[in-house]
């Protein structure tokens, strides 16, 4: 779900001697994709980026009749978690323990039984997939990965506006988050438990997490679908080390 818009562009914040940042940009899993690199490009990474990204999207694609998670959806969630591809299998368990978290607000069964949609988790599983893939291909580089507004820091220390708060995060290596907003898409951010598009005075949640890409997707949709006071409620019980930056439609300029 998201977000090449919910973040402003990526930059460092330092001195003019800095080296100028590079990024290489294509369109995977219905949104913009980047590597950033401060200094030269190095080919072999955005390549590889590029293949787990692919890979990813043509096992999660739900909108692909085709795809592994469309002929698994009418499983139930055990049988499916057996029978998926085990390099996928992180991204089945997380889902679906995270709806039980969530007491079903995050569903990956939103569009009822036989259904799967991983939208709010793929991208960021992606993301930390690829992460973990050139981890030791940039020694001596700076390198943030993007998908759609799902950023992590594979080295290096990247910062980064968010939209209508005035507030700027640092992510250092290791380091990801996520934002679901109101402005991409229209109603695309769904309530597990109803299955209709949220209404809140929210305009939209980042969530930077310690580790995990795939985490922080899906509790910014989460924390997007509770509101401010459940969500950071919501936070303060299952992931006391991670930050949410909550901006609401007050906020934002007509």
């Amino acid at each position: 779900m998201r977000r090449a818009v919910a973040l402003l562009s990526v930059l460092l914040a330092g001195c003019a001697a800095e080296k100028r940042i590079e990024r290489v940009e294509w369109t995977v899993m219905g949104t913009v994709a980047a590597v950033q690199f401060r200094g030269e490009v190095d080919k072999a990474v955005v390549a590889e980026v590029q293949r787990v990204f692919r890979e990813v999207e043509e096992k999660l694609n739900s909108h692909d009749p085709s795809s592994e998670i469309s002929r698994l959806s009418s499983e139930p969630d055990g049988k499916a978690v057996q029978m998926c591809d085990p390099r996928m299998r992180p991204c089945y368990e997380a889902a679906f323990a995270f709806r039980e978290k969530t007491e079903g607000r995050f569903n990956p069964r939103w569009r009822g039984e036989g259904t799967l949609d991983f939208g709010a988790v793929a991208k960021g599983f992606a993301v930390d997939l690829a992460a973990r893939a050139v981890a030791d291909k940039t020694s001596g580089k700076d390198v943030l990965i993007d998908l759609g507004g799902n950023l992590k820091s594979v080295s290096g220390i990247w910062k980064t506006a968010i939209a209508n708060s005035g507030e700027m995060i640092s992510l250092a290596p290791g380091e990801a988050c996520a934002t679901s907003a109101a402005y991409f898409r229209g109603g695309h951010i769904k309530d597990g438990t109803s299955g209709r598009t949220v209404a809140t005075d929210v305009f939209s949640v980042t969530a930077v997490h310690p580790s995990s890409a795939m985490t922080a997707d899906m509790l910014s949709t989460a924390m997007y679908i509770m509101g401010e006071k459940e969500g950071r409620q919501f936070l303060s019980r299952w992931y006391p080390s991670v930050r949410a930056v909550f901006v609401f439609r007050t906020q934002v300029q007509p």
